[in-house]
């Protein structure tokens, strides 16, 4: 099938889907209101096959290190996948498929797949990288713009993390952790029972951001726009807390942002 836009529907909600643009969720309108920023590097893009910035670019797998390009000033960044062209396997009215193989400059061989499925009242995306020859680390994970505004409300973030992963100057987690901080925030945030990040728009919407992954990157830092990441790992994990694809067991991950009128 052609990596043209798709677009799927459910009741009065609409979710635009650009294959050939990394795979992105470019847009979700709700009763005709788009909750997502839109622009072409916006919207919601899938962040594989690691998640926020690699420190120097560079990751240890055993004995070998391998580089990255750096995207990021002295760091790289969100994965590969969000800068290329997605296939698409399957398309309905309320469901797509979107894959990608993994290729230069990563150094691994494998398949992501990303499913997009939408209802009236939910949008769940569910992610997989698997490998059919040697095992590598990897992440999985999302990194979604939400407008700011809705219908001229401001949105509240509510959420209870565990834990604040400390932040340096370099943005990226020191190893310590803290008691959770006031924001704003571009911070990694731990939540051992699931990620479960609420936004509200008074008046307008409440979105509730639910995963089973334990980690989450909230960023607050721009006027148009919050981003609540759920991903398999922290930042820098590749090299703290890699997760690993093997060719019995994939790395699997899903998230589900549901909504009700207010």
């Amino acid at each position: 099938m052609s990596n043209e836009d798709i677009t799927l529907s459910a009741g009065d909600a609409e979710a635009t889907l650009a294959p050939g643009n990394g795979g992105r969720v470019t847009g979700l309108r709700v009763g005709g209101t788009e909750l997502l920023r839109q622009g072409d590097r916006f919207g919601c893009f899938p962040m594989v096959p690691w998640c926020g910035r690699i420190r120097d670019g560079r990751f240890r797998d055993g004995a070998a290190v391998h580089q990255m390009p750096l995207n990021a000033g002295p760091h790289a960044i969100h994965g590969t996948a969000r800068d290329a062209a997605w296939t698409v396997a399957r398309a309905a009215a309320d469901e797509a498929v979107l894959t990608y193989d993994l290729t230069e400059p990563w150094p691994y061989r494998g398949r992501v797949t990303q499913v997009v499925a939408l209802t009236p009242d939910t949008l769940t995306l569910t992610m997989s990288v698997e490998t059919y020859e040697s095992s590598f680390p990897a992440q999985l994970g999302w990194h979604p713009w939400f407008n700011r505004t809705l219908g001229g409300a401001g949105v509240e973030i509510g959420f209870e993390p565990a834990w604040q992963e400390e932040r340096g100057d370099d943005h990226l987690p020191t190893g310590n952790r803290t008691d959770p901080r006031p924001g704003p925030w571009d911070d990694c945030f731990g939540m051992p029972d699931g990620v479960d990040v609420t936004l509200t728009w008074p008046g307008a919407l409440r979105l509730r951001v639910t995963s089973p992954e334990q980690w989450v990157v909230v960023y607050d830092e721009q006027e148009a726009a919050v981003c609540v990441e759920p991903q398999t790992g922290p930042p820098d994990g590749l090299n703290t807390a890699p997760r690993l694809v093997t060719p019995l067991e994939p790395l699997e991950a899903t998230t589900t942002w549901s909504w009700t009128r207010l």
